[in-house]
């Protein structure tokens, strides 16, 4: 029987696919997919591009339809301004779409009332400057000829104003060769004013269908969260307004008083003036509000604007530590300088608007966290010790 010759030495002995072992197989597979693109990768990067995508075109879509989201925010702020009037009257049996209608009413007239007195008090004001134009010239030179010691006379100034009136007449030509553009912007704000008033109109009257229409996405709990968050803005909103409503009525009764007593002209327009100015617009607006009576109390006399100013200043301290604090405690219990920051943020975001809706926001938002947040007990420490203000009537005036 022949013999199969064995391996010389020095011959590498060949193996097949099944002598292969087990270990190395395996690991030349390790080494092939290693080599390999893992298969979930292009998923991962066509999901990350179709992202960057949406983003983009969010932002793209954003930035175009940035007016639009602006007005319905104002309409909502609107809306939640007038809704607890409108719910006390639906609650009475009124339709609601009936009682927005005379909220609407009611607020034009006391605008109306606004535009109409301070209209009639400019144009009594120009008509007088206009009047008394050469009186107030030849006052003015003879103030400069006795404090320079010059010689001017009044001939002189009225000689010079045809030039004047040359340079004010080719800047009112070059206005007036704009009036498409002058137009386009009337039509544009009167265009924004219609929309505000009509998203206004139905997110009023329509309130709960499309509260009920929002929740009808959402499930229970949500709900529940949805609508104690609309429940916060409109109380807060709504508190904010009333409260600013109230204060500009105390506002301008008191300033109404002294102007009619040292005969300052145009009292009542001046009073209504002081009273909504001061409240509505934040931060300036109490300075703007004071500076109109005492520039008209000037042209009666400077004694007369001196008192209208310090009667100004006593009643701004009256207000912000007796008056403010004690109406607006349970609309809008918000630091001061929580409320400038507010302010200062709005006026970045959406400019004049965001300014008027920057305090309603910033209190709705901070009662929705206050109900949300768990707050716990703090430790006794030197550092959180808060001063105890003396006296029964300091805190009779914080209670």
């Amino acid at each position: 029987m022949p013999q199969t010759p064995g391996p010389t030495p020095g011959d590498t002995p060949a193996y097949g696919p099944a002598d292969v072992p087990p270990d190395a197989r395996a690991t030349e597979r390790a080494a092939e997919r290693s080599h390999r693109m893992p298969p979930w990768l292009p998923r991962a990067f066509a999901l990350a591009g179709g992202g960057v995508l949406v983003f983009l075109a969010t932002l793209w879509l954003l930035e175009r339809l940035r007016d639009l989201l602006l007005l319905l925010l104002i309409s909502l702020f609107l809306a939640f301004a007038i809704e607890p009037a409108v719910n006390w009257l639906a609650s009475r049996g009124w339709r609601r779409g009936a009682a927005t209608a005379v909220m609407f009413v009611v607020v034009g007239l006391l605008l109306a009332a606004f535009l109409g007195g301070i209209g009639s008090l400019l144009a009594a004001q120009a008509t007088n400057l206009i009047g008394g134009f050469p009186g107030y010239v030849r006052e003015f030179v003879g103030w400069v000829n006795s404090t320079f010691g010059t010689h001017l006379s009044q001939r002189t100034i009225f000689q010079r104003l045809p030039t004047i009136t040359d340079a004010l007449s080719r800047h009112l030509s070059s206005v007036a060769a704009n009036v498409w553009g002058f137009g386009t912007t009337a039509f544009g704000v009167v265009f924004n004013f219609l929309g505000v008033l009509l998203f206004t109109f139905y997110l009023s009257a329509e309130g709960p269908q499309f509260r009920r229409t929002v929740c009808s996405l959402l499930p229970p709990h949500r709900q529940r969260e949805v609508l104690r968050a609309w429940e916060i803005a409109v109380h807060k909103t709504g508190g904010y307004i009333y409260s600013r409503g109230l204060l500009a009525l105390i506002s301008g009764i008191a300033h109404y008083v002294p102007m009619v007593l040292l005969g300052v002209p145009y009292a009542a327009a001046l009073a209504l003036w002081v009273g909504v100015v001061s409240q509505f617009i934040p931060v300036v607006g109490t300075y703007l509000a004071g500076a109109l009576p005492v520039l008209i109390a000037l042209t009666k006399s400077p004694s007369t604007a001196l008192w209208i100013l310090l009667f100004i200043i006593a009643y701004q301290q009256f207000e912000n530590y007796l008056l403010h604090p004690r109406i607006t405690a349970r609309t809008l219990d918000m630091h001061p300088a929580v409320a400038f920051g507010l302010i200062l943020a709005g006026a970045a975001v959406a400019g004049p608007v965001g300014v008027l809706l920057a305090i309603p926001i910033g209190a709705s938002l901070q009662a929705f966290a206050g109900a949300y947040v768990r707050r716990y007990e703090v430790e006794e420490h030197p550092l959180t010790r808060p001063d105890e203000p003396p006296g029964r009537w300091w805190r009779w005036l914080h209670r």
